[in-house]
């Protein structure tokens, strides 16, 4: 086994950073891994800051594999505990999901006041801090159980130290009056969840069925957290989604209408950002907000421009679609943040990827364009109709107007004459009227 291990201290912190919790990060290099060690520390360091923990150290080892008792090596395992000593830590955050028995003998080893956890726990304790609707918290505690559950010996007893006292890594089992539980209790608050997220799923499918059922084209916004999503829905159709420059800012999926140049309405949706190392307990747990994407006709992949990982968050951006079946979904890979890259690296960009489209939902720059995509993907199913109307069927007149795309049109003695481009939804509707020169 070969080893590299290193260590990075922070500076001094400010008096309002010090009342922060304060996280050790430790990473593990070996081969095969898909993202650099160093970039996927920086986002493990910026996950802790969005959970609310100020990094004060960050340390690394390299091994040919994970130490099945430690997940590190005994001397490391050692070096963290001086570590944490020396920075007055009050927890210790590892890059990699930790085995149950690991996180106990770290525990043990780095010191009981200390906590110990793993990119999935911070991953679900930020998705716990940001949920807000009743599906979101629900989504997540399922989540949170199915985490737990074969943790519960140590973790049960992790919570209920009254050392804990909130923080990172300690909004699991939230609104729980009970630490002590079973296996057998918490195997029953996940099928009690699974219940309630059922009823839920079902309403929700009764409103998709409903967008489905209007025939309007339906667009589907997926990519990397803080890609800019929800600000390119904003820009789009004028709504006012939530959208902050930090990770996982919005859970709840969000649908608003918008209109095409022409005039017909389509539906823009946007979901729940994804990230690398995506528990799958998450994915799970979020299965009806991201059907949002497998019932879309197009999804729109939104790339982070600015971001030097951009290749690498493509690709788990694409692992997920095709884990929750999106794979054959047509897709459109959008640029966003093209504002914040000078002329150089736009070029270097257009090259690497000549079919996808550069925006900023900051400037509108490149929105027209995209419009236009959209406009010729919703188009590409079109039947060509020549009808002719009968004045009395004037909400037919009305319905091409909103759905279909109208090439020309007539009043004449008979009805009104039109030229349309009809969905595959709405032709039937029409065939009926067709009429020849």
């Amino acid at each position: 086994m070969t080893e590299f291990e290193s260590v990075i201290e922070r500076g001094p912190q400010t008096l309002a950073e010090e009342r922060r919790e304060r996280a050790i990060l430790v990473g593990v290099d070996r081969p095969g891994l898909k993202w650099p060690l160093a970039s996927s520390l920086a986002e493990l360091e910026r996950l802790a800051d969005t959970a609310g923990a100020e990094t004060v150290a960050v340390t690394t080892q390299r091994l040919d594999a994970p130490n099945p008792r430690t997940f590190v090596g005994s001397g490391k395992a050692d070096q963290i505990a001086e570590l944490a000593r020396a920075h007055s830590a009050d927890l210790v955050i590892f890059d990699d999901e930790l085995t149950p028995s690991q996180q106990s003998n770290l525990e043990k080893a780095v010191g009981r006041d200390v906590k110990v956890i793993d990119r999935t726990a911070l991953i679900l304790d930020i998705f716990a801090l940001h949920a807000t609707s009743k599906e979101g918290r629900l989504q997540v505690r399922l989540a949170q159980n199915q985490y737990l559950l074969p943790r519960l010996r140590g973790m049960w007893a992790h919570l209920a130290s009254n050392r804990m006292g909130g923080g990172v890594g300690s909004r699991f089992g939230e609104g729980e009056s009970q630490l002590e539980v079973d296996r057998r209790m918490v195997r029953k608050r996940i099928t009690s969840i699974k219940r309630e997220l059922a009823h839920l799923a079902e309403v929700r499918a009764v409103q998709r069925e409903g967008r489905y059922a209007s025939g309007m084209f339906k667009v589907a916004l997926a990519g990397y957290t803080n890609a800019g999503k929800s600000s390119l829905i904003n820009r789009l159709t004028g709504a006012d989604v939530l959208s902050y420059d930090k990770l996982f800012a919005t859970l709840d999926s969000t649908t608003r209408k918008f209109e095409l140049p022409e005039g017909r309405e389509i539906t823009g949706t946007d979901t729940v950002g994804f990230i690398q190392k995506l528990p799958t307990t998450l994915v799970e747990a979020f299965k009806s907000t991201l059907d949002e994407i497998t019932g879309a006709d197009l999804v729109l992949h939104v790339v982070d421009a600015s971001s030097p990982e951009y290749e690498g968050q493509i690709e788990a951006v694409r692992e997920v679609l095709d884990q929750i079946g999106a794979q054959d979904i047509p897709c459109l890979e959008v640029f966003n943040k093209v504002d914040l890259l000078d002329d150089e690296a736009r070029g270097a960009l257009a090259r690497r990827h000549p079919l996808a489209l550069a925006v900023s939902a900051a400037t509108g720059e490149g929105i027209d364009g995209l419009v236009a995509r959209i406009a010729q993907a919703a188009a590409a199913a079109d039947e060509h109709l020549e009808v002719l109307i009968p004045y009395q069927r004037g909400d037919l007149v009305s319905l091409a107007h909103e759905r279909c795309h109208i090439v020309s049109e007539a009043h004449e003695e008979a009805g009104t004459r039109l030229v349309l481009l009809a969905g595959p939804a709405y032709a039937p509707t029409f065939a009926p009227f067709t009429a020849g020169e």
